[in-house]
């Protein structure tokens, strides 16, 4: 079973999504790594949520920032953002990010910091069960 899915919007996000991957490895959690834009893939990004068994969705993204947004729309499980640097020092995606609809939850961890979006994960994981 995956218990988390990092979903990048492009392959220029792979520097972010490396600390969560050390994470997980160091931590013997199983993930999932997709690159998927909101943009250019919708139907794509619809599938794989659709077949995807992950717990948790990090959610790494630049520019328009979207993709946590609309994965958070699609799904009732837990979804962090990871706004990346790029223009206006990932503000902008940063802001994205955090600034959901009522209804439509994610999480954000700082700006590039795959790292942290792994150790929110794990703990998360970690919660005891009902």
């Amino acid at each position: 079973m995956t218990e988390v899915a990092i979903i990048m919007g492009s392959n220029s996000d792979k520097h972010v999504a490396q600390g969560a991957i050390d994470v997980f490895e160091s931590s013997g959690v199983d993930y999932d790594i997709q690159v998927i834009s909101a943009h250019r893939n919708p139907e794509e990004l619809d599938k794989y949520l659709k077949a995807s068994d992950a717990s948790i969705y990090i959610a790494i993204t630049g520019l328009s920032a979207a993709l946590p947004g609309v994965i958070a729309s699609k799904t009732d499980k837990v979804v962090i953002g990871v706004p990346v640097s790029s223009k206006l020092g990932g503000l902008d995606a940063l802001l994205s990010t955090i600034q959901m609809p009522k209804g439509v939850p994610v999480a954000s961890v700082g700006i590039d910091n795959g790292t942290n979006a792994a150790l929110l994960a794990v703990r998360i994981l970690n919660l005891p069960k009902k």
